[in-house]
C-alpha cells in the first residue's frame, strides 16, 4: 500500500489559477526545517482515524500552475485533471476526497466525500462557518505562518515610513516641492527606543516583533491562548489586557484573524485609549478594525499616522476619507506577496503526503476558534 493509499489510482484535479511569476523557481527549504522555524503544530487526530477516511482516491487542488509536476513526482501514481474555475470543481466534486485550494459551502455540498480542505490563505473566516467545516465533518488546514515573514516586514516598512513621514515627501515629490522646512520634517522620530504593542502575537505577530526588538524598540503583545512569548517580546498580556496595554504604545500593529470575538474589537472606546499620537499598522484583518472610529481618531490626532494592508470594506471605495489623509498609508492586501511561496508549498506537499498516509496533518484550523 505504499504511502498508506487505500486505492491503486489518485486523481487529482487541479486550476491553473496560482501561477508564479515568470522565471519563478522553488527554492525549497526542508519541512523539518519549516515546522521547527515556523512553529508549526500537528492537528489533533490522524486523518485514518476519522471515520469517513477512506484514503486519497481523488484529491481536488486549485490555483497550482506547474507545481502539478512536482505533486506527479510526489504521487506517481496520480492522475491529475486540470479545472479552471470553481463551477467545474463542483461538476468533479462528487467523489472528492480532499480540496486543495477552494473552499465555499456549494463546493463543499456537492462534495459529500470530502474530509479534509487545505486553504492557501491565512485567514479562514470563510471557510469556518461552512457546516462541514463547522461540524467536524471535514478537516480545514490553512498557510498560517508561511507568509509570516514577509508580512512582518512590511509591517516594519509601514512603520518607519510612517515614522520618517514618507507619504508627504512623496506627494510632495510630484510638485517639485523642497519640503525641507515643512511640518513633516518636525514630526519625524526615531523607533529606536518606543514601544510596539503587537495585537495578536501569532505567526504574522511575532514576525513583527522580532523585527522592531532588532531596531531597538520596546515590545509588547497581546495573545488569546497564553502568556507565553519569545524572549524579544518584553510582556504578554491576555485579550482582556488590551486596554490597559494600547496607552503604553508609539506603535500598535495589529495582526488578529477576524472570527466573531475579533469583529469590530479596535473600536471607538480602543482607540480613545490609545496613547495620543500612537502609528496604528493593521496587517491582520480589516473588519477587525471599526473603519468609522479609525477614521475620527486619525482625524483628530489621536492616530498620528496609519499604514493599512487590509480595510473594511475591501476594496475601500475611491472616495472614502482614508484616501485623503497624507499621514496614511494604503496597500491593496498585498502584504504577502513578493516571496515566501516556498514555504506554502513545502507545507502542501507535505500535507498531501500526511492525508494520503493518513498522518495528522499540519496547520489544522480549530473552527470554534476561527484559526
Amino acid at each position: 500500500m505504499g504511502i498508506g493509499l487505500k486505492s491503486a489510482a489518485l486523481r487529482v484535479v487541479v486550476t491553473t489559477a496560482f501561477l508564479l511569476p515568470a522565471g519563478s523557481s522553488w527554492a525549497e527549504i526542508s519541512i523539518d526545517e519549516l515546522i521547527r522555524d515556523a512553529r508549526i503544530a500537528e492537528g489533533p487526530i490522524a486523518m485514518r482515524d476519522l471515520p469517513h477516511w477512506n484514503g486519497a482516491r481523488k484529491l481536488m487542488v486549485s490555483r497550482l500552475g506547474d507545481e502539478v509536476d512536482a505533486l506527479r513526482m510526489l504521487l506517481p501514481g496520480a492522475e491529475f485533471v486540470v479545472v479552471n474555475s470553481e463551477a467545474e470543481a463542483i461538476e468533479q466534486a462528487a467523489d472528492v476526497d480532499a480540496i486543495v485550494g477552494l473552499c465555499s459551502e456549494r463546493l463543499l455540498a456537492a462534495a459529500k466525500s470530502a474530509v479534509w480542505v487545505q486553504i492557501f490563505s491565512s485567514g479562514a473566516e470563510r471557510c469556518v462557518d461552512v457546516p462541514a467545516v463547522a461540524s467536524g465533518q471535514v478537516v480545514l488546514t490553512n498557510m498560517q505562518k508561511m507568509s509570516a515573514p514577509v508580512i512582518g516586514e512590511h509591517a516594519v516598512a509601514m512603520m518607519l515610513a510612517l515614522a520618517r513621514r514618507l507619504p508627504e515627501y512623496a506627494k510632495g515629490m510630484k510638485r517639485g516641492a523642497w519640503m525641507r522646512g515643512s511640518d513633516a520634517s518636525a514630526a519625524m522620530f526615531p523607533v529606536s527606543g518606543k514601544t510596539m504593542l503587537v495585537i495578536g502575537l501569532g505567526g504574522i505577530g511575532t514576525e513583527a516583533a522580532e523585527r522592531a526588538a532588532a531596531l531597538g524598540m520596546r515590545v509588547i503583545g497581546t495573545r488569546n491562548s497564553s502568556r507565553a512569548g519569545p524572549s524579544f517580546v518584553d510582556y504578554v498580556g491576555l485579550s482582556d489586557e488590551l486596554l490597559d496595554l494600547v496607552g503604553q504604545a508609539d506603535v500598535i500593529v495589529n495582526a488578529l484573524p477576524l472570527t466573531d470575538a475579533t469583529r469590530h474589537l479596535l473600536d471607538t472606546e480602543f482607540f480613545a485609549a490609545v496613547k495620543k499620537g500612537a502609528l496604528f499598522i493593521n496587517v491582520g484583518r480589516g473588519a477587525t478594525v471599526d473603519t468609522n472610529a479609525l477614521t475620527d481618531a486619525i482625524r483628530n490626532g489621536q492616530i498620528s499616522g496609519a499604514g493599512l494592508d487590509v480595510t473594511d470594506p475591501e476594496p475601500l471605495p475611491a472616495n472614502h476619507p482614508l484616501w485623503q489623509f497624507d499621514n496614511v498609508i494604503i496597500t491593496p492586501h498585498v502584504a504577502s506577496r513578493g516571496g515566501e511561496r516556498e514555504r506554502h508549498f513545502v507545507l502542501l506537499k507535505e500535507n498531501i503526503r500526511r492525508y494520503a498516509a493518513g498522518e495528522r496533518l499540519l496547520n489544522v484550523v480549530d473552527p470554534e476558534r476561527g484559526y
